[in-house]
């Protein structure tokens, strides 16, 4: 995995005040892909409910609270395929 996504696993496990009811695969374009699963963060590309894909510069901005999830997504700047249920409930728990 890149020094990217190794990163953001970091960043995601210091973010979650709680748990999710399923699981996501966040896909950062170019880098590679990790997995949210329950409490749970890690590098990894296997099947999950929802994927959510983003070049490095939007995911970096999510994380980073400069850029909030649903107005990416609005913006065409994030792609949602799957359950929208635990993407949304992925917004909640990430704070």
């Amino acid at each position: 995995m890149s020094d990217v996504v190794n990163a953001a696993v970091a960043a995601l496990k210091e973010k979650m005040s709680g748990s999710l009811s399923g699981t996501a695969k966040f896909v950062i374009e170019g880098e590679g892909a990790l997995i949210v699963d329950g409490a749970e963060v890690r590098a990894g590309d296997e099947a999950a409910d929802v994927t959510l894909t983003a070049d490095r510069e939007t995911f970096e901005a999510i994380l980073a609270g400069d850029l909030n999830p649903t107005a990416a997504f609005m913006q065409g700047k994030l792609s949602v395929d799957g359950d929208m249920g635990v993407a949304m409930q992925l917004g909640s728990v990430l704070g």
